[in-house]
């Protein structure tokens, strides 16, 4: 519900700030990391960082991080697939 919550009327209500340039979502349950960046136009693109491209950046503020160091101490629960 939370995640919808973030998706959904949180960010839409983040985006009618100008100063805004990212959105940050970071999940709990894997290591996913999304940011959707504003363009000069005025409309949103979706990055997702996973473990595969360890490094993430944040342009607006000139951060680069690794998800190694975003997750570390973090324990994931098996998930079986059906």
């Amino acid at each position: 519900m939370k995640e919808a919550f973030d998706r959904g009327d949180k960010f839409a209500d983040y985006q009618t700030l100008n100063s805004l340039q990212e959105y940050v979502l970071i999940n709990p349950k894997r290591q996913r990391v999304e940011c959707f960046r504003r363009r000069d136009n005025g409309l949103w693109n979706l990055e997702f960082y996973t473990a595969e491209k360890s490094v993430f950046q944040l342009k607006s503020i000139e951060f680069e991080g690794s998800l190694a160091d975003l997750y570390e101490d973090v324990y994931f629960e098996l998930q079986s697939e059906i």
